[in-house]
């Protein structure tokens, strides 16, 4: 029996041991590739939005993971998200935008909804797909929203530890506020980790795993 295949498109290299660890736990037999283009988040930041060359480029690597044979395609980049949904619309092959999933657990999970990133250019796209979600299920919600100042800069800069300690502070302190708190970007959910009980009283969401667990469902 032939295997399915997975096409992942990602905007960063760090994330492609990620999801590799993660598909050959749950997802043992199915193929997967990876497209790497790191220049894309790099021209939303430049730019403050996706402009129309970044959504053909990004219609461009759906159409060529399609092409590659994939069963279904990921794309592991929440600040690309509206970028996916209009480039999917052009092709056969379903396509999921990583932070769907969870967005979906978070409106299920509580009416209080805290969102942590430390890109405005991701913040902003998963809170719209969140209360886009939300709508849909017909659920009334409160949204939170909490850019974490400088942490993505340390974490260019090699400063992971002054990432770590900035993006912990925001969570802790949202903790208190909101049901269940969604990390935006998957690079923060390393540091949910080193929260104490207390410090982790709501339930925090992250994309990788909820999606891949999803994936299991559909490949």
């Amino acid at each position: 029996m032939k295997k399915k295949r997975l096409g992942l498109v990602h905007t960063s290299a760090t994330l492609v041991p990620v999801f590799a660890a993660l598909c050959k736990e749950k997802l043992p037999n199915v193929e997967v590739f990876n497209i790497v283009d790191d220049s894309l988040v790099r021209g939303i930041r430049e730019a403050g939005r996706i402009t129309p060359t970044i959504e053909m480029r990004v219609a461009g690597y759906l159409t060529s993971a399609a092409y590659a044979g994939a069963d279904y395609i990921m794309v592991t980049c929440s600040s690309i998200g509206l970028a996916v949904e209009a480039g999917a619309k052009g092709i056969p092959t379903p396509v999921l935008r990583v932070d769907l999933p969870m967005a979906d657990k978070a409106v299920a999970a509580g009416k209080k909804i805290g969102v942590v990133a430390t890109l405005s250019t991701t913040l902003e796209p998963t809170a719209e797909l969140i209360e886009r979600r939300a709508a849909l299920a017909e659920k009334k919600i409160e949204l939170t929203s909490k850019l974490v100042e400088g942490a993505f800069e340390a974490l260019m800069a090699g400063d992971g530890a002054t990432h770590d300690a900035k993006v912990a502070a925001a969570l802790k302190e949202l903790s208190q506020q909101v049901d269940v708190i969604v990390l935006a970007q998957a690079s923060m959910a390393r540091v949910v980790e080193t929260l104490s009980a207390e410090d982790k009283r709501v339930p925090i969401l992250a994309s990788p795993g909820i999606a891949v667990d999803y994936l299991a469902t559909v490949l």
